[in-house]
C-alpha cells in the first residue's frame, strides 16, 4: 500500500498456491471462487459446496451445498448464505 489504496498483483487461476494467495487473504477467496470449499462455522456444522461470492464482511454465497454436522451429512441445499460473523474458516477441497 503507497498511496492508500490496496496494490494487488494479477495471477493465474490454475495455480493451487502462489505466495499472493499465501499472504493476502482476499486474493485466496478471489481464486477459490467457483471451486468447491468447505465452510466451517463457530458452532462445529460444516458446509460444502460451490464457493460463489465472499464479500468484506466474509458473507459467503454457496451454490450445491452440502451440510455436515459431526462430520455426517445430514442436509443437502441448492443455494446457502452464511453471516460473516459465524464463520470460523473457508478451506478448498
Amino acid at each position: 500500500m503507497s498511496n492508500g489504496t490496496a496494490e494487488f498483483q494479477a495471477f493465474s487461476p490454475g495455480e493451487e498456491t502462489s505466495e499472493i494467495a499465501k499472504n493476502n487473504p482476499s486474493a485466496f477467496l478471489s481464486q477459490i471462487t467457483g471451486a468447491k470449499v468447505a465452510v466451517k462455522l463457530n458452532s462445529g456444522v460444516e458446509y460444502r459446496g460451490d464457493l460463489q461470492c465472499v464479500d468484506g464482511y466474509m458473507n459467503i454465497a454457496l451454490e450445491q451445498t452440502e451440510e455436515y454436522v459431526d462430520g455426517i451429512l445430514k442436509n443437502q441445499y441448492g443455494d446457502v448464505f452464511i453471516r460473516g460473523n459465524n464463520v470460523l474458516y473457508i478451506s478448498s477441497i
